[in-house]
């Protein structure tokens, strides 16, 4: 283990006193790094995360899928993770609110942003984050499985972040489902240029991560399935 200096620095000594503040920060860095290594043990209820579109509007078919979606995980036994805001988001805890309205089965992980909205009213339990990177590593900690649905740049950063993880096995054993056409077409796009170039730049197997579907009953089938692996085998028993 490395000796730390203690020898007093004086303001006037600027490279010194950077150097101080350099360490101080790499050592933070490291405190976090190591405390993220602490997974939290099993939960008594499955959780699903659903990433989605802030800007989808009540009056459309994908808003009233992902309400479906949520209302059934959650009367399968699930909670349901989002981003606790409009949109898509919104779908999802209306639905898993709608299912269990006497409980916590309906989650939203927030950041702050100085343009959007508050948490939705569905809600029933919030955590607030003030950057994307705190809140993101939240999601991997609460959730037991993923659902991206169609969603702009933010759904393609949180969808992306798992991949990777999955990728590294920095997480194991959780489903990554993508719902539309448009991330079927991403996957595509990343077979055919990253694994069939001259230069291979992932294996076909990276991409095979991510379970594209077409439907959210085919994404409701997947976790069924997932869901019944994970429970405690008196739990299955009983049922």
């Amino acid at each position: 283990m490395k000796k730390e200096d203690s020898r007093m620095v004086s303001l006037s000594d600027e490279t010194a006193v950077k150097q101080i503040l350099v360490d101080t920060m790499f050592g933070l860095w490291n405190v976090i790094n190591n405390l993220t290594r602490v997974q939290p043990g099993k939960r008594e209820r499955y959780r699903v995360t659903i990433f989605g579109s802030a800007r989808v509007a009540e009056d459309t078919v994908a808003y009233e899928e992902v309400r479906r979606m949520a209302k059934t995980l959650t009367e399968m036994g699930c909670d349901v993770v989002t981003g606790g805001g409009p949109g898509l988001m919104l779908a999802a805890n209306e639905g898993a609110a709608s299912a269990d309205a006497n409980s916590n089965a309906s989650i939203g992980i927030r950041v702050d942003l100085p343009f959007e909205q508050e948490v939705n009213p569905f809600v029933q339990q919030v955590y607030e984050h003030g950057t994307f990177f705190t809140r993101l590593h939240h999601f991997v900690l609460a959730s037991d499985a993923f659902v991206v649905t169609p969603g702009g740049i933010g759904t393609l950063l949180e969808a992306a972040m798992i991949w990777q993880l999955l990728q590294v096995r920095h997480i194991e054993g959780t489903p990554l489902i993508m719902i539309g056409k448009m991330w079927r077409d991403l996957a595509d796009w990343a077979r055919k240029n990253m694994t069939q170039g001259p230069i291979p730049l992932a294996h076909a197997k990276d991409i095979d991560i991510a379970c594209c579907v077409k439907t959210a009953d085919e994404a409701i089938d997947l976790l069924r399935k997932h869901h019944d692996a994970w429970l405690p085998k008196e739990n299955k028993t009983k049922s």
